[in-house]
C-alpha cells in the first residue's frame, strides 16, 4: 500500500511539472514554444510504448497540449510488432514510421516526463524530468485487449491530470 501511495504521489508531482511547462508556454505567447518532451519506454520499444505514444500524441493534440512524444526501449526489438502496427492502423492511427530504438542518455536529459512501462531501469541514469512507472500494465502477449485498455486508460488519465494541473495554475 505504501508503494502504491508513493507511485501516485510521484505521478502527481511529475504531471504538475509537465503541466507547469505547458502553462508557461500558454501564458507567454511571444516566446518561441518549446514543446514539453514526453518519453514512453517499454523493454522492447516495439509494443506498449508505441501504443502509449500514439494514444498520447493524438489526445494531447486534440486537447491543445504542446508536446513532443517519443518511444524507446531498454533492449529494443528490430521492428515494431506487426500486431501493434495492424491494431493502430485499425484504430485510425498512422503506422509507426521507425524501428524501435534504444533509450539514450540524451533522451533522459531532454525528457520532461518519462513513462516507464515494465522496464528494468537498473544501470540507467536518472532522468532530468520526472519518472513515472506503469509497471502494472499487463503483457500484450497475454491479453492484448486488456493491455491495450490499460494503456488507453493510463494515457487518458495522464492527459486529464495535465489539463487539471495546468488549469489550477492559470
Amino acid at each position: 500500500m505504501r508503494t502504491k501511495r508513493i507511485l501516485v504521489i510521484t505521478g502527481i508531482v511529475a504531471v504538475a511539472t509537465v503541466a507547469g511547462a505547458l502553462l508557461a508556454q500558454k501564458r507567454d505567447q511571444s516566446a518561441p514554444l518549446k514543446p514539453a518532451m514526453v518519453l514512453f519506454m517499454c523493454p522492447h520499444g516495439a509494443a506498449k510504448s508505441v501504443i502509449a505514444a500514439a494514444y498520447f500524441e493524438r489526445l494531447a493534440k486534440e486537447r491543445g497540449l504542446n508536446v513532443r512524444v517519443e518511444s524507446a526501449g531498454t533492449d529494443p526489438d528490430p521492428t515494431v510488432s506487426p500486431t501493434v502496427t495492424a491494431h493502430l492502423k485499425r484504430q485510425g492511427y498512422p503506422a509507426p514510421q521507425s524501428n524501435p530504438r534504444k533509450v539514450t542518455p540524451k533522451d533522459f536529459e531532454s525528457a520532461d516526463l518519462v513513462i516507464s512501462i515494465g522496464c528494468d531501469l537498473s544501470g540507467l541514469q536518472e532522468p532530468r524530468g520526472k519518472l513515472v512507472r506503469w509497471d502494472d500494465v499487463p503483457p500484450l502477449s497475454e491479453d492484448f485487449a486488456r493491455a491495450d485498455e490499460a494503456i488507453r486508460e493510463r494515457v487518458i488519465g495522464l492527459i486529464e491530470e495535465l489539463l487539471r494541473s495546468a488549469s489550477k495554475k492559470d
